[in-house]
């Protein structure tokens, strides 16, 4: 099991989506959050994912595709 910390931050078009809800839906990833700062106008939080290493990576590839700013911050790998 990996697990990876990532950064996501977006504008308005971005705050009132359901990230977080999507991300365990629809991956295989267990999602922790660190922080969050979410208001009508801007939103960031600091996720933690964990899972297999071809989940976490397609997770994080379909993020970037939403137009948030998607930011790696630490990986490690778990026994």
């Amino acid at each position: 099991m990996a697990v990876v910390e990532v950064n996501l931050s977006g504008g308005k078009e971005h705050a009132n989506q359901p990230w977080v809800w999507r991300l365990c839906r629809e991956f295989n990833v267990t999602v922790s959050i660190k922080k969050a700062s979410v208001d009508t106008d801007f939103g960031w939080m600091t996720l933690e994912l964990q899972g297999a290493d071809e989940d976490i990576q397609r997770a994080t590839a379909w993020l970037m595709t939403t137009g948030l700013h998607v930011e790696a911050m630490t990986r490690a790998l778990g026994a």
